[in-house]
């Protein structure tokens, strides 16, 4: 179900880094929630029309030969370990991976476009793409919507807009969101202050799977709440907005960092650093939180012989699916401790120029 990476697999487009403000901005994602007319919210329907719903959705994306190349993967018969490889790549949620049936994923090639089938709502369209490139994801994710309803019938009404399992998504049914990375902001310990101003204009904090879900890392996911009311465009402006607001302070933060307290800051990026590449068990919170040290050493030339986009794929593939996935078999917590620290090892050692071959399960381009 991931994109592939190593013997046989490449990474969804968004891990392969690069893109806009890469440095900071991890990711820009745009979901579009829609739902079947005459037909119950996913929570009330049986189970006779969410296979109906299921069914429908698949012959609308086989129709519709615009949307370009795609996989329909019905949930049930799809691993619980490819499920959750599908969470930690961030191409569906982790509430649409229990209870698989009448559930399923429609993804593109790259992944840049999935479609989550009977999650909250009949049909949540998701475009995803590296770096800060809101905007471009929202013509994937509309290109992707206008395709479908060629051929489904949305539940609209001409004063409410597109209807929706949860009242919040009423309207234009749009979430509009960019993954940060924000160390520096928390070296300062400016960013409780940063992130409750957000809140106060309109936006969520959340974790790195959205809503419920822990940040971790340093790593946030800034949204929209409101999709009633306003258009596509200006829910989309304004968060480009405040968003171009946090990264030019963690930017004026980084700068502060490397001016009052560089010798300190280097310490900690090669502590680390040292961590990593000599331990022999690791958890993935504690990974996750000195790979951000790394990436925030990288993107500041402390160290500059690691390419960043390395340490965007070493994030997901330290996540407890993707360590068994690369093993090839079910781990327990110790072991998938002590693979992981293998891997991070492995990973960073290869990307030494001086040591030789490609580094295991790094993103390749077919």
């Amino acid at each position: 179900m991931a994109g592939k990476r190593g013997a046989g697999r490449y990474c969804a487009l968004w891990m392969s880094g690069g893109g806009p403000e890469s440095d900071i901005v991890v990711s820009s994602r745009v979901r579009l929630a829609r739902n079947l007319r005459g037909v119950p919210f996913p929570h009330r329907a049986g189970e006779e029309q969410l296979q109906a719903v299921l069914g429908g959705v698949r012959q609308a994306v086989e129709a519709t030969p615009s949307i370009g190349p795609t996989e329909v993967l019905g949930l049930t018969g799809v691993s619980i370990l490819d499920r959750q490889l599908a969470v930690e790549e961030h191409l569906t949620s982790p509430q649409h991976i229990q209870e698989p049936s009448g559930k399923a994923l429609v993804v593109n090639r790259d992944r840049s476009v999935c479609i989550m089938v009977n999650e909250e709502d009949h049909i949540r369209i998701q475009a995803i793409l590296p770096g800060f490139q809101v905007d471009e994801a929202l013509r994937l994710a509309s290109a992707t919507d206008d395709a479908l309803e060629e051929t489904v019938d949305y539940a609209f009404d001409e004063n409410l807009g597109y209807l929706s399992a949860c009242p919040t998504n009423v309207g234009t049914g749009l979430r509009s969101s960019v993954m940060l990375h924000l160390p520096a902001l928390a070296a300062v310990n400016m960013l409780g202050q940063v992130l409750a101003s957000v809140s106060k204009v309109g936006l969520a904090v959340r974790g790195i799977y959205g809503e419920g879900t822990e940040a971790v890392g340093n790593v946030f996911q800034v949204s929209n709440q409101v999709t009633m009311g306003r258009s596509e465009s200006e829910i989309v402006a304004h968060l480009k907005a405040v968003a171009r607001q946090i990264v030019d302070s963690e930017r004026n933060a980084r700068s502060a960092i490397m001016s009052d307290a560089r010798s300190q800051l280097e310490d900690r990026v090669y502590r680390s650093y040292g961590i990593l590449t000599n331990a022999r068990m690791i958890s993935s919170e504690e990974a996750l939180k000195l790979t951000s040290d790394v990436k925030l050493g990288v993107d500041l030339g402390l160290i500059p012989d690691l390419p960043p986009a390395l340490l965007t794929a070493l994030s997901v593939d330290i996540m407890p699916a993707h360590v068994q996935r690369f093993v090839g078999r079910e781990l327990n917590a110790w072991e998938r401790d002590v693979f992981r620290a293998t891997l991070i090892r492995q990973r960073l050692g290869a990307a030494d120029p001086e040591s030789a071959g490609p580094a295991t399960g790094a993103c390749k381009e077919e």
